[in-house]
């Protein structure tokens, strides 16, 4: 799974990449910071069953607090986009082909309404215009697509070739115009048609959730119940790069997503002030959104679920680590698909499941939940 990170210049992009990977990028108050994308790992937060088994778990990848367990995402940092970048402007089109290869997309608002359109420092902007200047910019970028290849357009085989990028079928396609009541006969189409079926594609294909950033200054006061409307998540990047720094360091203990945090370091009157500063912000909001709007991407907009290996004799690996190993899988992933996933050859050689939490046997057809620990049994 991979994750676009979107937005106009100086929206806070780059210190969200941070503030979710912990890895260095550039940041600066002007635009164009990011030139080329910047590539991490993000965390979905999810329950770890470890809780249910009474153990504690050795994740391989990603980590575990307190029964949290934190599940890699690669998140994808492009640079700001500007009005017109589908025509070329800004640093144009090479930053929209970054996004090709995203499952969907974070757009990083700067809900403070104290940049403009361009990332440059302004009194007072409207964020809402934001949102509807990218949705506007990647919808046409993706009209541009198919204009440009319009000529070898003569059906619907055609058209899911044009957005083979998007994973869309031959069928995906047929349905949607079904539901858009377009013909098959794409070679009828109006300019009108095409911009329907683009709009319509890019929100199945290429969701968006918005992440309204900066949320900690005054500015933002007066925009936020519109961004709510709008589908926002509130957060503040800045607030939760420095909680994660802090905890970095051990002066704080501190999950990603909590409510609150609880010092546990030496810290001077500076530190103290900051951190206080912000633990205000998070009895206001709850948290600093980002941890949710990681999750909002991964289990909200692409329905994602968590699946663990496991055995019903033993929940360990053969170094002795205990459920090392978690996997985000598509909402409607059978156990078979489980089986591919975890090797070629347990997919070919399936035999059977058990559901280690039931000890219930399971068939290769059988729809897997979220949270599942499911033991495979393949031939030899």
């Amino acid at each position: 799974m991979k994750i676009g990170l979107v937005g106009k210049p100086s929206s806070g992009k780059s210190t969200f990449f941070r503030a979710a990977t912990l890895l260095d990028a550039k940041i600066g108050n002007f635009p164009f910071t990011t030139i080329q994308p910047n590539i991490g790992f993000g965390y979905a937060r999810v329950d770890c069953v470890e809780k249910f088994f009474n153990v504690k778990c050795n994740p391989r990848q990603g980590y575990c607090i307190d029964g949290n367990r934190f599940v890699p995402v690669e998140l994808i940092d492009v640079a700001g986009i500007v009005p017109g970048a589908h025509e070329g402007r800004g640093m144009g089109n090479k930053f929209l082909d970054d996004l090709r290869q995203a499952d969907c997309l974070i757009h990083v608002v700067d809900a403070s309404g104290t940049t403009d359109s361009e990332g440059r420092e302004c009194m007072e902007h409207n964020p809402i215009e934001d949102i509807e200047f990218l949705e506007y910019e990647i919808n046409h970028w993706f009209l541009s697509i198919l204009n440009r290849n319009w000529k070898k357009v003569t059906g619907v085989k055609e058209l899911a070739k044009q957005f083979s990028g998007l994973r869309v079928s031959v069928s995906d396609i047929q349905n949607l115009l079904k539901s858009l009541e377009l013909t098959e006969k794409v070679t009828n189409w109006i300019d009108e048609d095409k911009e329907k079926f683009i709009k319509t594609l890019r929100e199945k294909g290429l969701p968006i959730i918005v992440a309204a950033n900066k949320i900690d200054k005054e500015e933002a006061k007066k925009y936020l119940p519109d961004l709510i409307k709008h589908g926002a998540i509130l957060c503040s990047a800045e607030a939760e790069l420095a909680l994660k720094e802090a905890a970095k360091h051990n002066l704080i203990k501190y999950i990603p997503g909590d409510k609150d945090f609880e010092i546990i370091g030496e810290v001077n009157d500076n530190q103290k002030a900051g951190l206080e500063k912000i633990r205000t912000l998070l009895k206001t909001f709850e948290s600093t959104g980002v941890q949710k709007v990681i999750n909002g991407a991964v289990f909200d907009i692409l329905k994602y679920i968590v699946v663990f290996p496991g055995g019903v004799k033993k929940l360990s690996d053969k170094d002795g680590n205990v459920l090392p190993d978690v996997f985000l899988m598509p909402g409607d992933s059978t156990a078979l698909d489980f089986a591919y996933k975890i090797h070629e050859d347990f997919g070919k050689k399936f035999i059977t499941a058990i559901d280690v939490k039931t000890k219930q046997r399971i068939g290769k057809e059988h729809k897997l939940k979220s949270g599942d620990v499911i033991e495979l049994v393949a031939g030899r």
